[in-house]
């Protein structure tokens, strides 16, 4: 059973900090890739970023990048996303999802439409 728990979210001021942590199955961590997406009310589903826990390579989005950083600790089955320098648009619910393909074809597209597996969001606020 493909399982994924997304922590973390909560109340932060534009500029402020947090820390997303998506606890996966073990045969999730080692032959799918893991990413976050983000939905913001009245709005689509978009991808913030992805790694590959497998090699640690790693897609953004180009409106987090230089901002938000996603790694992977293999021994706890666990993918974080550090969020720095958070701005009042990235309030959403964010959610953490699981693929069984290959980090280039999200590269590629970057769509929720990828995604085999989700998890129940958390959410995360910045207030201006």
């Amino acid at each position: 059973e493909v399982q994924l728990q997304a922590s973390g979210g909560g109340l932060v001021q534009t500029g402020g900090s947090l820390r997303l942590s998506c606890a996966a199955s073990r045969f999730v961590f080692d032959d799918y890739v893991i990413g976050w997406f983000r939905q913001a009310p009245g709005k689509e589903r978009e991808g913030v970023s992805c790694i590959s826990p497998h090699d640690g390579d790693t897609v953004y989005a180009d409106s987090v990048k230089g901002r938000f950083t996603i790694s992977s600790d293999n021994a706890k089955n666990t993918v974080y996303l550090v969020m720095n320098n958070l701005k009042p648009e990235g309030t959403a619910d964010y959610y953490c999802a699981a693929a069984a393909v290959s980090l280039d074809r999200v590269r590629r597209t970057f769509n929720a439409y990828d995604m085999d597996y989700w998890g129940k969001g958390t959410q995360v606020t910045v207030s201006s």
